[in-house]
């Protein structure tokens, strides 16, 4: 179900808890599945409880609270606009727009060709560069629609 190297990552993580409290590496287990994935099935989720000696449930309460974890497919990137009051003061409301039109999708979907999701976060803790956006692990800042053009044209 995972590889190797995600299921050693997971142990790491697990070693990190006494035995009787390995349940306490979810989230660590939940994000390493997921960068593996691209996003959480059932069958991934139920696979990590199996892992930490869990009740599916309790990880599928996990996923499903925060919103960080896929629980649907994905796009190869995820464009997530920061919407908190110091990027929508600056407009992030209308780099949002310029995405959806540009992209054909609404907040939430795919992309067709699968090369894009789009999302609203909250804050992402880069106020001075507002608007911004994270795609992966990079930030982008100061955005406007040329610069969102370029940043797009270089996710291939």
């Amino acid at each position: 179900m995972l590889s190797s190297e995600a299921l050693a990552q997971i142990d790491r993580e697990r070693a990190k808890y006494p035995p009787e409290q390995a349940q306490s590496a979810v989230m660590a287990a939940l994000r390493i599945a997921q960068e593996e994935k691209g996003w959480l099935s059932t069958e991934t989720m139920d696979y990590v409880a199996e892992l930490l000696g869990m009740q599916p449930i309790q990880v599928y309460e996990v996923a499903t609270f925060y919103h960080y974890y896929q629980l649907k497919p994905v796009g190869r990137h995820r464009l997530e606009v920061c919407g908190s009051i110091s990027c929508w003061l600056c407009g992030s409301d209308k780099i949002l727009d310029y995405l959806r039109q540009k992209l054909g999708v609404e907040v939430g979907e795919t992309t067709p060709d699968g090369r894009f999701t789009l999302r609203e976060v909250e804050c992402l803790g880069a106020c001075v560069g507002a608007p911004m956006m994270q795609v992966g692990n990079t930030y982008y800042e100061n955005l406007t629609p040329e610069r969102i053009d370029e940043i797009l044209d270089a996710l291939k």
